[in-house]
Protein backbone atom coordinates (compact mmCIF):
# COMPACT_ATOMS: atom_id res chain seq x y z
CA UNK A 1 0.00 0.00 0.00
CA UNK A 2 1.43 3.50 -0.66
CA UNK A 3 0.55 6.07 0.57
CA UNK A 4 2.19 8.73 -0.84
CA UNK A 5 0.42 10.89 -4.04
CA UNK A 6 1.35 10.09 -7.59
CA UNK A 7 4.15 12.78 -8.79
CA UNK A 8 1.58 14.05 -11.51
CA UNK A 9 -1.07 15.05 -8.32
CA UNK A 10 1.66 16.77 -6.31
CA UNK A 11 2.64 19.05 -8.92
CA UNK A 12 -1.37 19.52 -9.56
CA UNK A 13 -0.92 20.27 -5.62
CA UNK A 14 1.92 22.57 -5.77
CA UNK A 15 0.25 24.46 -8.69
CA UNK A 16 -3.39 24.74 -6.77
CA UNK A 17 -0.60 25.68 -3.75
CA UNK A 18 0.90 28.32 -5.39
CA UNK A 19 -1.75 29.82 -6.85
CA UNK A 20 -3.85 30.29 -3.61
CA UNK A 21 -1.02 31.87 -1.82
CA UNK A 22 -0.68 34.63 -4.86
CA UNK A 23 -4.50 35.26 -5.68
CA UNK A 24 -6.75 33.75 -3.17
CA UNK A 25 -4.72 34.27 0.25
CA UNK A 26 -4.76 38.18 0.24
CA UNK A 27 -8.15 38.66 -0.79
CA UNK A 28 -10.28 35.91 0.89
CA UNK A 29 -11.13 37.66 4.01
CA UNK A 30 -12.43 40.91 2.25
CA UNK A 31 -14.54 38.17 -0.29
CA UNK A 32 -15.93 37.05 2.98
CA UNK A 33 -17.01 40.14 4.64
CA UNK A 34 -18.52 41.48 1.23
CA UNK A 35 -20.03 38.31 0.03
CA UNK A 36 -18.68 38.73 -2.85
CA UNK A 37 -17.89 36.15 -5.67
CA UNK A 38 -14.56 36.24 -7.55
CA UNK A 39 -15.39 36.22 -11.11
CA UNK A 40 -11.51 36.96 -12.11
CA UNK A 41 -9.72 34.21 -9.67
CA UNK A 42 -12.81 32.12 -10.75
CA UNK A 43 -11.57 32.85 -14.39
CA UNK A 44 -7.66 32.31 -13.69
CA UNK A 45 -8.90 28.37 -11.99
CA UNK A 46 -10.42 27.65 -15.48
CA UNK A 47 -7.09 28.58 -17.29
CA UNK A 48 -5.28 26.46 -14.98
CA UNK A 49 -7.36 23.72 -16.06
CA UNK A 50 -9.09 23.05 -12.36
CA UNK A 51 -13.09 23.53 -13.61
CA UNK A 52 -12.89 20.77 -16.23
CA UNK A 53 -11.07 18.28 -14.15
CA UNK A 54 -13.23 15.27 -14.66
CA UNK A 55 -13.93 16.08 -18.16
CA UNK A 56 -12.41 14.19 -20.91
CA UNK A 57 -9.77 15.86 -23.55
CA UNK A 58 -11.79 16.12 -26.25
CA UNK A 59 -13.97 18.61 -24.86
CA UNK A 60 -11.23 19.92 -23.58
CA UNK A 61 -11.09 19.32 -19.79
CA UNK A 62 -8.38 17.70 -17.86
CA UNK A 63 -9.12 14.11 -17.50
CA UNK A 64 -8.58 13.91 -13.80
CA UNK A 65 -9.26 11.06 -11.95
CA UNK A 66 -11.02 11.13 -8.50
CA UNK A 67 -8.05 11.20 -5.97
CA UNK A 68 -6.73 14.44 -8.30
CA UNK A 69 -9.59 16.41 -7.59
CA UNK A 70 -10.29 15.46 -4.40
CA UNK A 71 -6.39 16.61 -3.45
CA UNK A 72 -6.78 19.47 -5.54
CA UNK A 73 -9.97 20.98 -3.81
CA UNK A 74 -8.41 19.82 -0.30
CA UNK A 75 -5.35 22.36 -1.48
CA UNK A 76 -7.58 25.06 -2.26
CA UNK A 77 -9.84 24.58 0.92
CA UNK A 78 -6.84 25.44 2.90
CA UNK A 79 -6.94 29.28 1.71
CA UNK A 80 -10.93 29.74 0.85
CA UNK A 81 -13.23 26.90 1.56
CA UNK A 82 -16.15 29.63 -0.60
CA UNK A 83 -13.50 29.14 -3.72
CA UNK A 84 -13.56 25.46 -2.96
CA UNK A 85 -16.92 24.47 -2.69
CA UNK A 86 -17.29 26.58 -6.24
CA UNK A 87 -14.74 24.50 -7.69
CA UNK A 88 -16.12 21.44 -6.46
CA UNK A 89 -19.66 22.32 -7.36
CA UNK A 90 -18.76 23.24 -10.88
CA UNK A 91 -16.66 20.33 -11.21
CA UNK A 92 -19.08 17.72 -9.74
CA UNK A 93 -22.88 18.49 -9.73
CA UNK A 94 -23.95 20.66 -12.95
CA UNK A 95 -20.94 19.62 -14.86
CA UNK A 96 -20.88 16.13 -13.96
CA UNK A 97 -24.42 15.13 -14.45
CA UNK A 98 -24.28 16.16 -18.24
CA UNK A 99 -20.85 14.24 -18.31
CA UNK A 100 -22.33 10.89 -16.84
CA UNK A 101 -26.26 11.08 -18.42
CA UNK A 102 -25.61 13.90 -21.04
CA UNK A 103 -26.10 12.94 -25.18
CA UNK A 104 -23.53 13.16 -27.26
CA UNK A 105 -24.96 16.65 -28.70
CA UNK A 106 -25.37 17.63 -25.44
CA UNK A 107 -22.07 16.75 -24.08
CA UNK A 108 -20.66 19.22 -27.40
CA UNK A 109 -22.44 21.93 -26.79
CA UNK A 110 -22.07 22.27 -22.99
CA UNK A 111 -18.72 20.69 -22.16
CA UNK A 112 -15.88 22.67 -23.36
CA UNK A 113 -17.03 25.97 -22.19
CA UNK A 114 -17.84 24.53 -18.82
CA UNK A 115 -14.43 22.67 -18.93
CA UNK A 116 -12.56 26.33 -19.62
CA UNK A 117 -14.69 27.93 -16.66
CA UNK A 118 -16.21 30.35 -20.04
CA UNK A 119 -19.56 29.60 -18.77
CA UNK A 120 -20.24 28.23 -14.67
CA UNK A 121 -22.50 24.97 -14.05
CA UNK A 122 -25.10 24.95 -11.45
CA UNK A 123 -27.32 22.08 -10.19
CA UNK A 124 -31.06 22.24 -8.76
CA UNK A 125 -31.72 19.32 -6.69
CA UNK A 126 -32.94 21.40 -3.55
CA UNK A 127 -36.66 22.65 -2.84
CA UNK A 128 -37.79 25.25 0.05
CA UNK A 129 -39.61 21.68 1.57
CA UNK A 130 -37.48 19.26 0.44
CA UNK A 131 -33.66 18.56 -0.25
CA UNK A 132 -32.60 14.80 0.85
CA UNK A 133 -36.43 13.74 0.75
CA UNK A 134 -37.06 13.97 -3.17
CA UNK A 135 -40.13 12.41 -3.16
CA UNK A 136 -41.21 15.65 -1.42
CA UNK A 137 -40.47 17.56 -4.33
CA UNK A 138 -43.05 19.82 -6.14
CA UNK A 139 -41.11 21.04 -9.04
CA UNK A 140 -43.11 19.52 -12.11
CA UNK A 141 -42.37 19.07 -15.91
CA UNK A 142 -45.26 18.84 -17.36
CA UNK A 143 -44.87 17.09 -21.44
CA UNK A 144 -46.59 18.65 -24.27
CA UNK A 145 -45.52 16.39 -27.44
CA UNK A 146 -42.02 17.47 -28.03
CA UNK A 147 -41.81 19.96 -25.86
CA UNK A 148 -41.62 20.26 -21.27
CA UNK A 149 -43.50 23.38 -19.34
CA UNK A 150 -41.54 23.65 -15.90
CA UNK A 151 -42.76 25.08 -12.95
CA UNK A 152 -41.40 25.21 -9.71
CA UNK A 153 -38.58 26.22 -7.36
CA UNK A 154 -35.53 25.36 -6.21
CA UNK A 155 -33.19 27.09 -3.22
CA UNK A 156 -29.55 26.98 -1.98
CA UNK A 157 -28.33 26.18 -5.18
CA UNK A 158 -24.65 27.00 -5.74
CA UNK A 159 -23.76 28.83 -8.40
CA UNK A 160 -27.41 30.01 -8.80
CA UNK A 161 -26.61 33.96 -10.02
CA UNK A 162 -23.59 33.48 -11.84
CA UNK A 163 -24.15 30.25 -13.84
CA UNK A 164 -24.78 30.04 -17.35
CA UNK A 165 -25.65 26.54 -17.40
CA UNK A 166 -28.14 25.12 -14.96
CA UNK A 167 -29.23 21.06 -14.28
CA UNK A 168 -32.48 21.24 -12.78
CA UNK A 169 -34.87 17.93 -11.65
CA UNK A 170 -38.29 18.48 -11.46
CA UNK A 171 -40.99 15.60 -11.14
CA UNK A 172 -42.57 14.52 -14.22
CA UNK A 173 -44.53 11.58 -12.78
CA UNK A 174 -45.77 12.14 -9.39
CA UNK A 175 -47.20 8.46 -8.79
CA UNK A 176 -43.63 7.00 -9.19
CA UNK A 177 -42.36 9.39 -6.49
CA UNK A 178 -38.31 9.17 -6.31
CA UNK A 179 -38.52 7.14 -9.60
CA UNK A 180 -40.61 10.22 -11.23
CA UNK A 181 -37.89 12.77 -11.12
CA UNK A 182 -36.67 14.16 -14.60
CA UNK A 183 -33.38 15.87 -15.56
CA UNK A 184 -33.30 19.25 -17.80
CA UNK A 185 -30.51 21.59 -18.97
CA UNK A 186 -31.51 25.02 -18.40
CA UNK A 187 -29.62 28.13 -20.18
CA UNK A 188 -29.57 31.40 -18.72
CA UNK A 189 -31.95 33.85 -20.51
CA UNK A 190 -34.81 31.17 -21.03
CA UNK A 191 -38.12 32.74 -20.53
CA UNK A 192 -39.68 31.78 -17.57
CA UNK A 193 -36.13 31.04 -15.87
CA UNK A 194 -35.41 33.54 -13.21
CA UNK A 195 -32.63 33.58 -10.22
CA UNK A 196 -32.30 35.44 -6.85
CA UNK A 197 -29.70 35.36 -4.63
CA UNK A 198 -29.81 34.40 -1.04
CA UNK A 199 -27.56 36.30 1.23
CA UNK A 200 -26.92 36.70 4.93
CA UNK A 201 -25.32 33.28 5.21
CA UNK A 202 -23.45 31.76 7.96
CA UNK A 203 -20.31 30.63 6.22
CA UNK A 204 -19.33 29.99 2.60
CA UNK A 205 -19.62 33.89 1.75
CA UNK A 206 -18.00 34.48 -1.00
CA UNK A 207 -19.81 31.54 -2.67
CA UNK A 208 -22.57 32.45 -5.02
CA UNK A 209 -25.93 30.58 -3.41
CA UNK A 210 -29.49 31.31 -5.02
CA UNK A 211 -32.87 30.56 -5.38
CA UNK A 212 -33.97 29.08 -9.23
CA UNK A 213 -37.69 30.18 -9.95
CA UNK A 214 -39.50 28.34 -12.78
CA UNK A 215 -42.74 29.69 -14.20
CA UNK A 216 -43.96 28.35 -17.11
CA UNK A 217 -40.27 27.39 -18.68
CA UNK A 218 -40.90 25.96 -22.00
CA UNK A 219 -38.13 23.53 -23.00
CA UNK A 220 -37.45 20.95 -26.20
CA UNK A 221 -37.01 17.10 -25.26
CA UNK A 222 -33.02 17.47 -26.64
CA UNK A 223 -33.07 19.47 -23.01
CA UNK A 224 -33.80 16.59 -20.90
CA UNK A 225 -30.48 15.07 -19.86
CA UNK A 226 -30.80 11.74 -19.10
CA UNK A 227 -33.73 9.01 -19.63
CA UNK A 228 -37.16 10.13 -18.19
CA UNK A 229 -37.90 9.31 -15.17
CA UNK A 230 -34.26 8.93 -14.09
CA UNK A 231 -33.01 11.86 -12.86
CA UNK A 232 -32.91 11.02 -9.09
CA UNK A 233 -31.57 7.66 -9.71
CA UNK A 234 -28.62 9.32 -12.13
CA UNK A 235 -28.55 11.54 -8.87
CA UNK A 236 -27.61 9.48 -6.55
CA UNK A 237 -24.80 8.53 -8.23
CA UNK A 238 -23.68 12.45 -8.68
CA UNK A 239 -24.06 12.81 -4.93
CA UNK A 240 -21.69 9.93 -4.12
CA UNK A 241 -19.02 11.59 -6.00
CA UNK A 242 -19.86 15.08 -4.39
CA UNK A 243 -19.35 13.81 -1.00
CA UNK A 244 -15.56 13.05 -1.72
CA UNK A 245 -15.21 16.37 -2.93
CA UNK A 246 -16.72 17.78 0.22
CA UNK A 247 -14.84 15.57 2.53
CA UNK A 248 -11.41 17.25 0.81
CA UNK A 249 -13.26 20.19 1.18
CA UNK A 250 -13.34 19.30 4.84
CA UNK A 251 -9.90 18.54 4.66
CA UNK A 252 -8.82 21.42 3.47
CA UNK A 253 -10.54 23.59 5.87
CA UNK A 254 -9.62 21.65 8.67
CA UNK A 255 -6.01 21.05 8.21
CA UNK A 256 -5.80 25.23 7.12
CA UNK A 257 -7.01 25.82 10.87
CA UNK A 258 -4.81 23.86 12.60
CA UNK A 259 -2.11 25.05 10.48
CA UNK A 260 -2.86 28.80 11.60
CA UNK A 261 -3.37 27.42 15.10
CA UNK A 262 0.06 26.03 15.39
CA UNK A 263 1.49 29.19 13.69
CA UNK A 264 -0.23 31.72 16.18
CA UNK A 265 0.60 29.30 18.95
CA UNK A 266 3.96 29.46 18.31
CA UNK A 267 4.08 33.42 18.25
CA UNK A 268 1.59 34.22 21.48
CA UNK A 269 3.53 34.82 24.81
CA UNK A 270 1.52 33.84 28.19
CA UNK A 271 3.01 33.73 31.52
CA UNK A 272 6.58 34.18 30.56
CA UNK A 273 6.10 31.50 27.32
CA UNK A 274 4.97 30.69 23.88
CA UNK A 275 1.62 28.98 24.41
CA UNK A 276 2.66 26.25 22.37
CA UNK A 277 4.99 25.66 25.65
CA UNK A 278 1.53 24.29 27.13
CA UNK A 279 0.24 21.45 27.10
CA UNK A 280 -3.12 22.06 26.90
CA UNK A 281 -2.96 23.80 23.35
CA UNK A 282 -0.30 20.84 22.18
CA UNK A 283 -3.08 18.33 22.95
CA UNK A 284 -5.72 20.46 20.92
CA UNK A 285 -3.40 20.43 18.27
CA UNK A 286 -2.39 17.20 18.83
CA UNK A 287 -6.03 15.68 18.52
CA UNK A 288 -6.86 17.70 15.37
CA UNK A 289 -4.24 17.04 13.35
CA UNK A 290 -4.69 13.25 13.93
CA UNK A 291 -8.76 13.35 13.06
CA UNK A 292 -7.63 15.32 10.17
CA UNK A 293 -5.29 13.01 8.64
CA UNK A 294 -7.40 9.94 9.34
CA UNK A 295 -9.94 11.95 7.75
CA UNK A 296 -8.17 12.53 4.59
CA UNK A 297 -7.73 8.88 4.68
CA UNK A 298 -11.01 8.17 4.53
CA UNK A 299 -11.69 10.53 1.44
CA UNK A 300 -8.51 9.56 -0.23
CA UNK A 301 -9.37 5.25 0.25
CA UNK A 302 -13.41 6.12 -1.22
CA UNK A 303 -11.39 8.41 -4.32
CA UNK A 304 -9.43 5.58 -4.96
CA UNK A 305 -12.66 3.19 -5.03
CA UNK A 306 -14.73 5.34 -7.29
CA UNK A 307 -10.98 5.62 -9.55
CA UNK A 308 -11.19 1.91 -9.78
CA UNK A 309 -14.99 1.60 -10.67
CA UNK A 310 -15.65 -0.65 -7.35
CA UNK A 311 -18.42 0.25 -5.15
CA UNK A 312 -17.49 3.38 -3.18
CA UNK A 313 -21.01 4.61 -1.90
CA UNK A 314 -20.26 3.32 1.89
CA UNK A 315 -16.87 5.39 1.39
CA UNK A 316 -18.01 8.40 0.29
CA UNK A 317 -20.64 8.68 2.94
CA UNK A 318 -17.91 7.50 5.79
CA UNK A 319 -15.75 10.07 4.45
CA UNK A 320 -17.71 12.94 4.37
CA UNK A 321 -19.35 12.25 7.87
CA UNK A 322 -16.37 11.71 9.18
CA UNK A 323 -14.27 14.29 7.72
CA UNK A 324 -16.90 16.91 7.92
CA UNK A 325 -17.11 16.32 11.89
CA UNK A 326 -13.65 16.32 12.11
CA UNK A 327 -12.84 20.08 11.16
CA UNK A 328 -15.53 21.12 13.05
CA UNK A 329 -13.78 19.80 15.90
CA UNK A 330 -10.78 21.26 14.80
CA UNK A 331 -11.82 24.67 13.88
CA UNK A 332 -13.49 25.03 17.01
CA UNK A 333 -9.90 24.46 18.70
CA UNK A 334 -8.20 26.33 16.34
CA UNK A 335 -10.75 29.51 17.26
CA UNK A 336 -10.25 28.48 20.85
CA UNK A 337 -6.13 28.20 20.83
CA UNK A 338 -6.84 31.77 19.52
CA UNK A 339 -8.50 32.96 22.50
CA UNK A 340 -10.36 36.62 21.73
CA UNK A 341 -8.76 37.24 18.71
CA UNK A 342 -10.25 34.07 17.29
CA UNK A 343 -13.08 35.22 17.76
CA UNK A 344 -12.38 37.87 15.22
CA UNK A 345 -12.25 38.37 11.79
CA UNK A 346 -8.54 39.48 12.44
CA UNK A 347 -7.50 36.04 12.00
CA UNK A 348 -8.96 33.11 9.17
CA UNK A 349 -9.67 30.41 12.09
CA UNK A 350 -13.21 32.12 12.47
CA UNK A 351 -13.88 31.96 8.92
CA UNK A 352 -13.16 28.52 8.79
CA UNK A 353 -15.24 27.44 11.33
CA UNK A 354 -18.31 29.00 9.73
CA UNK A 355 -17.44 27.59 6.51
CA UNK A 356 -16.51 24.31 7.93
CA UNK A 357 -20.93 23.74 9.28
CA UNK A 358 -21.95 23.45 5.27
CA UNK A 359 -19.69 20.52 5.18
CA UNK A 360 -21.74 18.50 7.87
CA UNK A 361 -25.03 19.76 5.74
CA UNK A 362 -24.68 20.28 1.87
CA UNK A 363 -24.34 16.91 -0.13
CA UNK A 364 -26.47 15.45 2.63
CA UNK A 365 -26.59 16.02 6.06
CA UNK A 366 -24.48 13.82 8.41
CA UNK A 367 -27.60 12.08 9.53
CA UNK A 368 -28.42 11.14 6.13
CA UNK A 369 -25.02 9.89 5.45
CA UNK A 370 -25.45 7.92 8.41
CA UNK A 371 -28.49 6.41 7.39
CA UNK A 372 -26.82 5.43 4.14
CA UNK A 373 -23.43 3.54 5.90
CA UNK A 374 -25.65 1.63 8.30
CA UNK A 375 -27.93 0.55 4.83
CA UNK A 376 -24.97 -0.50 3.11
CA UNK A 377 -23.72 -2.59 6.48
CA UNK A 378 -26.91 -4.29 6.74
CA UNK A 379 -27.91 -5.35 3.16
Amino acid sequence: MDFELPDMIRSLQRTARDFCESEVKPQARAWDRAEMFPHAVVKKLGELGFLGMSVPERYDGAALDMLAIATVVEEIARYDGSLALTVASHNGLGTGHILRFGSDAQKEKYLPALASGKKLAAWGLTEPGSGSDAAGMRSTGVRHGDQWILNGAKTFITQGTVGDVFVVLVRTDAAKLQKGVTAFILERGTPGFSQRAIHGKLGMRSSDTAELILENVEVPDTQRLGDENMGFLNTLSILDRGRITIGALAVGLGRGAIEEAAAYSKDRQAFGHPISDFQAIRWMLADSATEIDAARLLVQRAALLCDAKEPFSRAASMGKLFASEAAMRACSKAVQIHGGYGYTSEFPVERYLRDAKLCEIGEGTSEVQRMVIARELLR
